[in-house]
């Protein structure tokens, strides 16, 4: 078998790289340059995204804009819910009009919110819900990550999924920390009342991710789901179960890096340079974990690996509550850094674990008699429709994140106490839901089996 480009459109046809020789000879090649260009345009989106997890720490008297923390946590919220919400169409345009063409577009579109903030962002006295409709509009580069993972799962086999959608996401992620490391070097260099800079410095990069998607990316018509794919996916019990799962691990990762400057300026009294700092480093190790945690668990199993992560979590929250009553910042940000890393280690297993899962239900159905290539397209299918629903709820993760750190210091205590106790003990609730239906139920996630036990469709039809 062979996959042909066709001459218009930059299409290509007949995309199967469970076929090793295929893979081999020229799969590998064209998946590993979609995957750079991907990573390019997912990453400057996760920027735009959490533009305002940066902008608002300018935000002072100083410069005309005199909000409140509650205002700021109100105005980071905002984007956060427009890119959850947005994932689940994202993920669908990119089974209609193809990989190529979609990131071309979303990262076109990012022009828009970022000229909106380079403009507004340095007018004094602009009212609060200009910002909102601006952070509103940030919100598509949330959206960028659906869309490029449902792309990037198409392009690779299973056997190498963990690890590819890990680099994919891991690469996306940080685009968090690098908007908040240049937030930090246009702090340090031309001081806190000039947030145009920041928006500045990404016009010309989102041209550029743009002609890239233009220039060196490809749709696959493997890509192309069959209508109501979405539907059958709601009706699996899995799909629930796997957003639970990571509305703890990628809406803390997200929530925490939309939150974590406006949490430090809060509960110790920061500058907008002391916040600016600290906060790159959390979102920086969180996505550089992300591939860790899809490699190990090609190795151990998805499962195994979110139920360690959680684990983790439920005890760096805890962390975080003794540091909290002592007043201790080195221990504060030293478990904050801990809880970050974990997300991201949680991120790569939650997500390597749905293919893995419909993997499995393909194996069952083809050994109680089902045709073995349409039990695996179907798997295929339903790993990409999974992949856009569960990002889009776990991204609300996030919304929820920042609210609760709203009502936290709104309160009576005036500190994140009461948000922390919360997280903590959902991520007990999902340590608990891996354990009974991935580890103790009927999945038992082992380790992935090796494509090889599918047959490829040259191998069918030598059959």
């Amino acid at each position: 078998m062979t996959a042909r480009a066709k001459a218009s459109g930059r299409w290509i046809e007949g995309w199967d790289p469970e076929d090793e020789r295929f893979w081999e000879s020229t799969g590998k090649r064209v998946a590993r340059r979609n995957l750079i260009f991907s990573i390019l345009s997912e990453h400057i989106g996760f920027s735009v995204w959490s533009i305002w997890s940066v902008l608002v720490l300018f935000m002072s008297p100083d410069i005309g804009l005199p909000f409140t923390a509650a205002e700021k946590f109100l105005l980071v919220i905002t984007p956060n819910l427009v890119g959850a919400v947005l994932r689940l169409p994202y993920a669908a345009a990119v089974t209609r009009v193809g990989g190529r063409n979609w990131t071309v577009f979303s990262s076109a579109v990012l022009l828009v919110p970022t000229a909106l903030a380079f403009h507004f962002v340095q007018q004094p006295g602009t009212p609060l819900w200009v910002f909102m409709l601006i952070g509103a509009a940030a919100g598509v580069g949330g959206g960028n990550f659906a869309s490029s993972m449902t792309n990037i799962t198409t392009f690779y086999p299973q056997r190498h999924q963990g690890w590819a959608l890990g680099l994919n996401a891991g690469g996306g992620n940080l685009g968090v920390a690098a908007i908040q490391v240049i937030g930090l070097l246009v702090i340090a260099t031309a001081g806190n009342s000039h947030p145009s800079y920041v928006a500045a410095i990404y016009l010309p990069l989102i041209v550029a991710a743009a002609l890239c998607a233009a220039l060196f990316m490809d749709n696959v018509d493997a890509v192309r789901a069959r209508p109501g794919a979405l539907r059958e996916a709601a009706a699996n019990k899995h799909t629930w179960w796997v957003s639970f799962l990571y509305i703890g691990t990628f809406g803390s990762f997200i929530g925490y890096s939309f939150a974590f400057g406006l949490v430090l300026q809060t509960e110790f009294g920061f500058t907008p340079l002391q916040a600016a700092s600290w906060t790159f480093l959390g979102p920086l190790m969180g996505s550089v974990a992300r591939p860790f945690g899809g490699w190990l668990s090609d190795r151990l199993g998805g499962a195994r690996v979110t139920l360690g992560a959680f684990a983790g979590m439920t005890a760096g929250t805890g962390a975080l509550l003794f540091a909290s009553s002592q007043g201790s910042f080195a221990l504060y940000l030293a478990a904050f850094i801990a809880l970050f890393v974990l997300t991201g280690i949680g991120n790569g297993s939650t997500y390597k674990m749905i293919p893995a899962i419909f993997a499995k239900e393909a194996e069952d159905d083809v050994t109680d008699g089902g045709e073995a290539i349409a039990a695996f397209a179907r798997a295929r299918r339903m790993s990409g429709a999974v992949i856009g629903i569960a990002g889009a709820i776990g991204a609300l993760g996030g919304v929820g994140i920042n609210l609760a750190f709203r009502a936290s210091y709104g309160g009576a205590a005036a500190n994140g106490d009461a948000a922390l106790t919360t997280f903590l003990g959902y991520y007990v609730v999902c340590g608990l839901v891996t354990w009974v239906v991935y580890l103790r139920g009927t999945l038992k996630n082992t380790p992935a089996p090796r494509p090889a036990q599918e047959p490829s469709k040259a191998e069918v039809g030598r059959a």
